[in-house]
């Protein structure tokens, strides 16, 4: 009787990495439905809570990133790294997986490496358009290399790369009502045009100064505007429109619970441009205005927002150039229809749908060939 194939999916630390491993092990079970999955995240990072929420176990690992501000600090960040990979090493002798995936975020370093080590075949799923150093380094051992964007032979081995786009969350493309329901559902016109702003689950503070500096701009225009601040600074910026007023065609929340909605209703999305945010925005063929994250390794969300710029798949707004740009750049958009199906039709071609099922497929492939 043949044993059911098991696999650990190692990473997190952020949505753009945990909803990738999610929705890989969703299509491991459509596919192999006595899969056996083991997720190895980093100790208190989001991962630890949102992996068992979603129903599956997770073991932790002490791992944190390197502090490039303050290099004395690093001395017990080295100590955690030891630690965690002594800690990955007894995970997968006592799991004994078939394969070893790697969506990237702390944990994936000390796992896929150790798994590399113990003869494990490892998958390194890489988001992002500029490969971080970490899966650059990985991917030295690892039998498959699973892309969102074209040119990645400049970080890995050409006969590696596998191009399958970037998971997103199914339930996006799922949404049953129809444009005007979803504009009606958030109590809009669907008359006027909306904008959906979102910065992420905790947020983004130079997208929401760039709004907030430009309520009075947005108030005496016709768009409507869906703003999620994000959960660190809506009680700040609750307290600052109690006193200086909302304009009534802004709706301000600290998170979106059905984000296909918000989506469907969206005439123009204003986002950071995290990968998975990407490939969402290309997915569903939404024009949207990319605010690249200037905090974040390799300037990567720069790279990712270029690569759709580049191709009129996105507009693109330099963080330090939001306060003045932004929202006028935003409003112009949404109310220029040519403008916003262009961009559309651009994104739409741009997307590569089934990556979840297309890297799953290549999972099992790997742990049957073990």
């Amino acid at each position: 009787m043949r044993q059911p194939l098991r696999v650990i999916i190692s990473g997190g630390g952020t949505g753009g990495h945990i909803f990738p491993a999610l929705s890989i092990a969703g299509a491991l079970q459509r596919l192999e439905p006595d899969v056996q999955l083991l997720f190895v995240g980093a100790e208190g990072r989001m991962e630890m809570t949102r992996v068992p929420a979603a129903g599956y176990e997770i073991k932790g690992l002490p791992v944190a990133g390197f502090d490039r501000a303050h290099l004395w600090r690093n001395v017990s960040v080295l100590w955690r790294l030891l630690r965690s990979r002594r800690m990955a090493r007894r995970i997968l002798r006592d799991f004994r997986p078939d394969v070893a995936v790697g969506v990237g975020g702390y944990a994936s370093g000390p796992t896929l490496n150790m798994a590399a080590s113990l003869g494990i075949p490892t998958l390194i799923q890489e988001q992002n358009s500029y490969a971080g150093v970490t899966n650059k380094l990985l991917a030295r051992s690892a039998q498959r290399i699973c892309v969102a964007y074209e040119g990645m032979e400049r970080f890995f081995p050409k006969e590696k790369i596998m191009l399958t786009g970037n998971p997103v969350r199914e339930q996006l493309a799922q949404c049953k009502l129809s444009h005007a329901e979803a504009v009606l559902k958030l109590g809009f016109d669907p008359v006027r045009p909306v904008i959906l702003i979102v910065g992420g689950s905790l947020g983004a503070r130079t997208v929401n100064e760039s709004v907030y500096s430009q309520l009075d701009l947005i108030g005496q225009s016709r768009v409507q505007v869906l703003w999620q601040t994000g959960g660190y600074y809506h009680d700040d910026i609750k307290q600052r429109l109690l006193r200086r007023g909302c304009p009534a065609n802004v709706k301000m929340t600290d998170f979106i619970n059905h984000m296909d909605e918000a989506y469907r209703a969206a005439d123009l999305v204003v986002s950071r441009a995290g990968a998975s945010s990407i490939s969402e925005l290309c997915l569903l063929g939404k024009p949207s205005i990319l605010v690249p994250s200037p905090n974040v390794a390799e300037d990567h969300q720069t790279k990712n927002a270029q690569a759709l710029a580049s191709r009129g798949a996105a507009l693109m707004v330099r963080d330090a150039d939001a306060m003045e740009q932004l929202m006028p750049l935003a409003i112009k958009t949404a109310l220029d229809m040519a403008a916003l199906h262009s961009i559309a039709d651009a994104a739409k071609a741009m997307a590569l749908p089934d990556a979840a099922t297309i890297i799953a497929r290549e999972v099992l492939s790997l742990a049957r060939k073990a």
